[in-house]
Formats: C-alpha cells, sequence, structure tokens
C-alpha cells in the first residue's frame, strides 16, 4: 500500500522539500528586511520563528524521508521525532505570547494552524512505525498548514505591519 511506502511517495518530498527551504528564505529575508519593526510587536517575533520551525521541520522531515533503503520504522520514528520538536517549539511560543498577556487580532487561527502543521506529522509518523493508520497520508495536511502559515506570515512581515 502506498502510504506506507517511502519509495512511492519521492517526488513528493523532493518537491515539499525545496517548496519549504523556498519559503523559510523568504520569512527569514522578511524578518530581516524589517526587523525594527518586527520587534515592535511583541508577538511578531515569536510568529516569525514559528512560522520558521514549521518549514524548517518540513525540509527536514522530507529530507530524512528521502533516505533510501530505511525501513519504514525507522523513517517513521524520525518524522514523529520531527513532528514532535515542530508541536514543541510552536506550542512553546504561542504559550509565551498567551502568558505575556498580548491579544492579537486572529490570533486563534495562529493557533490553528500551528496545532494543524504539527499534530498531523506526528500522527503521521507513529502511523508509518505502526503500518495502520493512514501513514504518510498524515503528513500532507501538515505541510499544508506549515506552507499556508509561512505564506501567511511571510505577508504579514512583509506588508501588514507596515500599514
Amino acid at each position: 500500500m502506498s502510504a506506507y511506502d517511502l519509495a512511492r511517495w519521492s517526488d513528493f518530498f523532493v518537491a515539499e522539500t525545496g517548496a519549504a527551504a523556498a519559503l523559510t528564505g523568504l520569512v527569514i529575508v522578511a524578518v530581516s528586511i524589517n526587523i525594527g519593526t518586527v520587534l515592535k510587536f511583541p508577538h511578531l517575533p515569536g510568529r516569525a520563528a514559528e512560522s520558521i520551525s514549521l518549514l524548517a521541520g518540513i525540509v527536514i522531515l522530507s529530507t530524512l524521508a528521502m533516505v533510501p533503503d530505511q525501513p519504514a520504522q525507522a523513517a517513521g520514528a524520525e518524522i514523529a521525532a520531527v513532528g514532535a520538536v515542530m508541536w514543541a517549539m510552536t506550542s512553546a511560543t504561542q504559550w509565551r505570547i498567551f502568558w505575556r498577556g498580548y491579544v492579537y487580532p486572529r490570533r486563534w487561527i495562529s493557533i490553528a494552524i500551528g496545532q494543524g502543521a504539527s499534530l498531523p506529522v506526528v500522527v503521521a509518523g507513529i502511523s508509518l512505525m505502526a503500518g495502520a493508520g493512514g501513514g504518510l497520508y498524515w503528513i500532507v495536511p501538515g505541510i499544508v498548514f506549515s506552507v499556508v502559515g509561512g505564506i501567511v506570515n511571510t505577508w504579514v512581515l512583509l506588508i501588514e505591519i507596515l500599514r
């Protein structure tokens, strides 16, 4: 079944590695161009870090998934670990903003994107290790949420903060 066959997903992972790497670079450029303005808003450095961690997580998990002849259990453990790190980083950022009492418009969208990007990756890794439950198909929503979050946050960091 293709949900558990890494070789059949290689083209997908190649494409996602390139796309996520390009978006990661764009977020970094957006932050560096507007660093003074980014630092004026208490939630924006965390939002930038969240975007970078999600997109870099996709680059790392896609790279690990392309290792030739890797057992599915090993790849599943790696994918689950990357997803767990993505989740921990986004959750820590979201909690820091919450506990500092900073409320910004549409913060729940940011929270949903962070959780929607990381948790399916964890499930994909566990499912791949177990050989049941959907396997690599769980990675797709995680990647979609990561890319959407990266694009939205890049827009905010480049355009919206200058309004």
